[in-house]
This record gives structure tokens, sequence and C-alpha cells, in this order.
């Protein structure tokens, strides 16, 4: 599956689930780690583990299946490694507090994609 589509994936199971200000990073030259962060905000727990397995149910129906998940059973932040892409969902509180955007503030939105919320 060619990235533009994954990140489409994404952003669209996101969007389903009411997933609020979504962004997608351009990261692949500044970090070894993956090509693109996803980033995306739930009002609840439960909210941020529905977010989770929609993004998951998603790209496996597509044939793409994650390599590593964490954080779905406290529901305050879960990512999910996809190989070139990580999808990070965080409660908003915890979002405010670890601020991935600011770390990667440099990083750029892909071409193709983007970003939700702006």
């Amino acid at each position: 599956m060619q990235i533009e589509q994954k990140l489409e994936l994404i952003r669209q199971a996101l969007e389903a689930k009411k997933g609020t200000d979504i962004r997608i990073l351009n990261v692949s030259e500044r970090t070894s780690l993956c090509d693109y962060f996803v980033i995306c905000s739930g009002k609840s727990a439960p909210q941020v583990r529905a977010l989770a397995e929609a993004v998951d149910e998603t790209l496996s129906r597509a044939g793409e299946e994650k390599r590593r998940a964490e954080g779905f059973s406290d529901g305050r932040w879960a990512v999910l490694d996809y190989g070139d892409v990580l999808v990070h969902i965080f409660h908003d509180e915890q979002r405010l507090f670890y601020r991935l955007e600011k770390l990667w503030e440099e990083a750029l939105p892909p071409e193709n994609a983007s970003n939700v919320g702006e």
C-alpha cells in the first residue's frame, strides 16, 4: 500500500469516530523511527480506545497489520506502530502534557495529506 493511501485510511478512521485535532507530520528527515506521525485527540478514555480500534480495524481490512500497540488499557493514550507510520491517540489532557507537535514542530505535513482542524 502506498503511504498516501495508508495516511488517508488512518485519517478517515479517526474522523469516523469523531477524533479531533488530527495532525499528520512528516518526520522522515528527523528520525529513523518512522516516516510519519499521526496525532489525534479523544474526549474520553472510551473514545481513545474506540479511535485506536477503528484505525486498527481499518488498516487490518486493507492488509496492513500493526507491529505493536501500547496504552490501550488506560485509555489516556494509545500508540499504534505500522512501521512507516506511528499513530498517537491522546486524551485531551495527555496531549497537552506531552505536546508532541511542539517536539516535532519543524516536521512538515505530507504533500498529499492535509491537517484536519487547523
